[in-house]
């Protein structure tokens, strides 16, 4: 990992720590968050091989309404049932999911120190009475698990602020390291969808807003103010992680090409931008803003330019990750398996 990589884990781990003891200011937060968040997620993302499973066009096109369906339900789901009830069976499925996302997070740190078969000799578990479905995990996953188990077991009885940033806080850097858009095309189809998507449910429906509000888990990141009318601040998650995948396909693809961080600097840039143009416009009007709206030009324009200005759109445009063709290394694959 190289000091930048690392000063940006150092500096978000700090950061999210930091009301703890000292007056941060919110709009700040933000921004210092989500592009710290980004920028960590998109250096994980850089793998010795291309992804086994990447975003097809049709896919994308599918997202914005699996998304509002899934919203709506959600919405009606808080609108005519208990929220309490509603809440109790969230917080059991991401209690699930924080423990599996949080492990994989600090995995990386964490099996440096331990033996390296350890790392490598995969345990095949078995479903009772369900052979056919397995379950693969090495003995570091295993140590990964404890701590992450713990600290779920907090978030669940005490719904902390601070628990709630750190559990979403691992799901996006998962979500950035993991999801692979396999194409710049992809991407812009992806992004313009939700851009609309998001316009319309914050805009023209209380949906949205409504669901954040009510919603008592880690799908926002929680950002405390000094207004006692309203403790924090929110950010979503999906407005780190969408636009994050995009950058990151931008890094993996200056990495494909032998080039210093290119368009990553380019599409990082807009993505800040259009971070810091939220805030701005939220201060302003003082009413919720839906964030794709300025950070996917933002994104998206700041790349066009850049690959306009070099000449290179239809090299970006024909880039498909899927068919990179990287040697793995021996290092990141298991030596065998273990019943």
């Amino acid at each position: 990992m190289k000091n930048a990589e690392r000063l940006a884990n150092l500096a978000l781990a700090g950061l999210t720590m930091a009301p703890l003891v000292v007056k941060v200011d919110p709009n700040l937060n933000v921004v210092l968050t989500a592009c710290l968040t980004v920028y960590v997620g998109c250096y994980r993302s850089v793998k010795p091989t291309p992804p086994s499973e990447t975003m097809s066009n049709e896919h994308a096109m599918r997202f914005p309404f699996v998304g509002s369906a899934m919203l709506l339900s959600l919405f009606l789901l808080f609108k005519f049932l208990s929220k309490d009830l509603v809440n109790a069976v969230l917080t059991f499925y991401f209690f699930v999911l924080g423990i599996i996302a949080l492990s994989a997070t600090i995995l990386p740190t964490i099996k440096r120190f331990l033996p390296k078969h350890w790392n490598e000799d995969l345990i095949i578990w078995h479903f009772p009475f369900f052979r056919s479905f397995e379950i693969e995990f090495t003995r570091s996953q295993i140590i990964a698990a404890i701590p992450g188990t713990f600290f779920c077991s907090w978030y669940a009885l005490q719904k902390h602020w601070l628990a709630n940033n750190i559990l979403g806080l691992a799901f996006c850097i998962q979500g950035i390291e993991m999801l692979s858009l396999g194409s710049f095309k992809t991407g812009a189809i992806l992004l313009a969808g939700l851009f609309v998507y998001d316009i319309f449910w914050v805009f023209f429906t209380p949906v949205m807003v409504s669901v954040a509000k009510s919603f008592d888990a880690p799908i926002k990141l929680l950002f405390p103010t000094a207004d006692s009318t309203r403790p924090f601040s929110m950010l979503g998650l999906g407005d780190i992680v969408i636009p994050g995948i995009f950058v990151a396909l931008a890094l993996r693809y200056d990495v494909s090409r032998g080039k210093e961080r290119q368009y990553f600097k380019s599409a990082f840039l807009g993505y800040t931008v259009g971070v810091v143009l939220t805030i701005v416009v939220m201060n302003w009007f003082q009413a919720a803003q839906p964030a794709l709206l300025y950070i996917v030009p933002a994104v998206i324009g700041f790349l066009a330019a850049h690959c306009i200005w070099n000449g290179e759109v239809g090299p970006l445009l024909e880039f498909d990750e899927s068919k990179m063709a990287v040697v793995e290394s021996s290092e990141d694959k298991p030596s065998k398996k273990v019943e």
